[in-house]
């Protein structure tokens, strides 16, 4: 395949582009540091991903680099068959509440950027006659819950968003997959105190390559996630207004 990962240098996405690599997968690397997308290369390449492992920079903040970014991936890949979007911004409710312009970049990372990322993802693939767009949005989208409002809102419309496409272009030949990952150990939630049941980026990676390969529409990782949100949607509002979930 032809793939063009953003965000794989660090936690679940590289864990993933490493298994892409494995396989000998093209892979071109999208990323707003230079630095570590040069790193990330290498080590692709040193895991049998085909020399060389090429980079652009896109960056979620700058909307105006996607196009750039995706021209640069077709013309060294000679198309794309796989584009993953694993970047994305935390912030713990308690940040958010205090620090607006976190809050607002956040929003824009996490939602409304990343929709425009996909947009012209799903332009382009459907153009080159049809493709696999995987995102990776999250379980915080599921349900309002106290201790992710305002992150959890940025997913839960990703969610809503990568659904709707897979519902309107999958028979015109573009296969949308949303990934819910749970909490996984990753460098975005430490300090955070993990649930029993806590994932690692591997376990997480291995789940997500199954599904590309199938082409599932949407994933829970680790899947325990799948369960528990099932628990959490069908609790009456007031429950949900005393647990701390």
């Amino acid at each position: 395949m032809r793939v063009a990962l953003l965000g794989a240098t660090t936690g679940m996405g590289r864990a993933l582009a490493r298994l892409l690599a494995q396989r000998g997968e093209r892979i071109f690397l999208l990323e707003h540091v230079p630095e570590q997308m040069e790193r990330s290369a290498r080590d692709l390449e040193s895991r049998g991903a085909p020399i060389p492992v090429k980079t652009a920079v896109c960056d979620l903040l700058r909307p105006e680099s996607f196009g750039p970014a995706l021209d640069a991936a077709e013309k060294e890949l000679g198309g794309l068959d796989l584009v993953v979007v694993t970047a994305g911004l935390m912030g713990t409710q308690q940040q958010l509440e205090e620090d607006s312009q976190l809050t607002e970049r956040m929003l824009l990372v996490n939602f409304t950027n990343t929709v425009l990322f996909c947009e012209e993802v799903r332009r382009r693939l459907l153009a080159g006659g049809g493709g696999t767009l995987c995102a990776f949005s999250s379980v915080a989208g599921e349900r309002g819950r106290k201790p992710v409002i305002l992150y959890g809102a940025a997913k839960a419309g990703l969610s809503r968003y990568l659904e709707g496409l897979d519902h309107k272009f999958r028979e015109l030949g573009l296969k949308t997959i949303c990934v819910k990952p749970g909490f996984v150990k990753t460098g975005m939630t430490a300090g955070l105190k993990p649930p029993p049941f806590a994932g690692e980026p591997q376990e997480v990676a291995q789940r997500v390559l199954r599904a590309i390969d199938r082409g599932t529409p949407e994933i829970y990782a680790p899947p325990m996630w799948r369960w528990v949100m099932l628990v959490i949607r069908n609790l009456p509002r007031f429950v949900m207004r005393k647990i701390g979930f």
